[in-house]
């Protein structure tokens, strides 16, 4: 009987560690699709930079893409999102990489 109380105890601990984690903000809205249009004259490298959903604290807001100069960041670009910080979420706007 003993044997079986400590296999429970051990069970009861194991599933103690798999509860459900929801996240406490709405998923992020699927990416728009958009024209690219063709990059205005420049005399420096233009790049795109892809449409993307910010959070303004209360709800996701569409900025449209556009062209930039590329300057000194990466053309990588990353869209923004949730990170699990312990017991909540912080927001990551979209950036470059």
């Amino acid at each position: 009987m003993k044997r079986c109380a400590i296999v429970l105890s051990l069970c009861l601990s194991a599933l103690n560690g798999c509860s459900a984690v929801y996240p406490d903000h709405p998923p992020v809205p699927p990416i728009r699709a958009e024209r690219v249009p063709a990059p205005p004259p420049s005399s420096v490298v233009m790049i795109w930079r892809p449409g993307h959903y910010d959070w303004n604290g209360a709800n996701y807001v569409w900025v449209p893409g556009e062209w930039v100069a590329r300057g000194s960041h990466s053309t990588l670009w990353q869209d923004g999102y949730w990170q699990q910080n312990n017991q909540t979420s912080v927001w990551v706007p979209a950036h470059w990489i």
